[in-house]
């Protein structure tokens, strides 16, 4: 979830600013509680002993710069603190359906029917890389994934055993958690907590980058997520540590970034291989409010392929854009398609190799409805990603 920079509010087009700030935040907060169900909250990740039948365990690994929380201590708030590293044996439900994480709003923990937490455990930085570096082997695939606005940690660890549920090439999952106050109204907070997270997020891909291993290492940021990303890799750059971004294949998922912003990163980052993956929809209405909040600037993760001119502009940056607009989502928002698209990648991977690596190289792409194949390139993503 997300929403974007809120300038307006505070400069430029003063009253009128405001209140057009004020209404979009109204219809973002429709958009994400119309309906909505009861957020899990942070006793949902004290371990059970509870089981089920056909119910199936994924490992998550656990980065976190957020503080635990001091008053029920046994889950993290969005106080910012030092990284800490945890384990977590999450055990799916045997009805799980792709691109769902189901729960249940009532207190007993079944795991016949919901995502509940089986095992937990406390890792130091040394055990965090030993496990890792055990856990994938000498051919296995590690992915890093960063969250976006407004997630609680419980949040985004059951997302990301759901990937990996629905991914099972992902052998080993690692959660980066930034202190997110997990709030509609947090936008601010969140810039500023996910400014904070990049030097441990730089020491997270610093620990995976070097741990030997022939697989690959994928690196996804969602939302505000795709922001830090994109600065962590800046900042390593800058810092000459071209050997170690070179280790991760890179993918933005509806990244909620400027896209003058975006330009300007892209002239540090520089090209990436395979080049880097933008999942993007033109239809997006969180990314249509961050926008508006930002003054009418464009958001990356909602460029509009149908422009003139992409391939050229995706081919000179390197960049491989997808759009995935067809593809069905789960919530009012449209800001989460990623989640099922990839799991239905992952069904295509198995049956007949991944569409996705199909398209080869840079360009701009859409994907049908069912995420399963291409429909057709483009010429353009639009004039807002080639600059002046």
């Amino acid at each position: 979830m997300n929403v974007s920079q809120p300038a307006s509010l505070s400069y430029g087009s003063g009253s009128s600013a405001w209140r057009a700030g004020s209404v979009a935040f109204l219809l973002l907060a429709g958009l994400l509680f119309g309906g909505c169900a009861t957020r899990p909250g942070p006793e949902t990740l004290v371990p059970t002993a509870n089981s089920a039948p056909g119910a199936r365990t994924v490992t998550v690994f656990v980065a976190t710069d957020r503080a635990p929380d001091g008053v029920r201590r046994v889950g993290y708030d969005s106080t910012r603190a030092a990284l800490r590293y945890e384990e977590l044996t999450v055990s799916v439900p045997p009805g799980h359906q792709p691109g769902n994480i189901e729960w249940t709003e009532a207190t007993a923990k079944d795991p016949s029917r919901s995502f509940v937490v089986t095992g937990r455990r406390a890792l130091d930085e040394p055990a965090f890389r030993q496990t890792v570096a055990s856990r994938v082997g000498e051919n296995g695939t590690t992915g890093i994934f960063a969250h976006g606005y407004n997630y609680t940690l419980t949040e985004a660890v059951f997302r990301v055993a759901q990937l990996s549920k629905d991914m099972p090439t992902l052998t080993a999952p690692i959660l980066f958690s930034w202190p997110s106050e997990a709030a509609v109204t947090g936008y601010v907070a969140d810039r500023d907590a996910a400014t904070y997270a990049r030097d441990d997020l730089a020491r997270v891909l610093e620990i995976v980058g070097g741990i030997r291993t022939k697989g690959k290492v994928v690196l996804a940021g969602h939302s505000m997520g795709g922001w830090l990303v994109m600065e962590t890799l800046r900042q390593l750059r800058l810092q000459g540590r071209d050997r170690l971004v070179a280790r991760f294949e890179v993918a933005l998922a509806a990244p909620d970034i400027d896209v003058d912003v975006f330009r300007r990163q892209l002239s540090v980052v520089g090209p990436l291989d395979p080049p880097l993956t933008i999942l993007v929809s033109k239809d997006d209405r969180a990314l249509d409010v961050s926008r508006r909040l930002a003054g009418g600037r464009q958001r990356v993760g909602a460029v509009d392929v149908n422009e003139p001119l992409l391939e050229e502009i995706a081919r000179r940056e390197d960049l491989r854009i997808v759009d995935i607009s067809s593809v069905q989502a789960s919530d009012g928002t449209r800001h989460d398609r990623f989640v099922r698209f990839a799991a239905l990648q992952s069904k295509e991977m198995a049956r007949e190799g991944s569409p996705l690596a199909s398209v080869g190289r840079a360009g701009a792409y859409v994907f049908n409805a069912a995420g399963a194949a291409v429909a057709s390139p483009f010429t353009l993503a639009g004039r807002a990603l080639g600059g002046p």
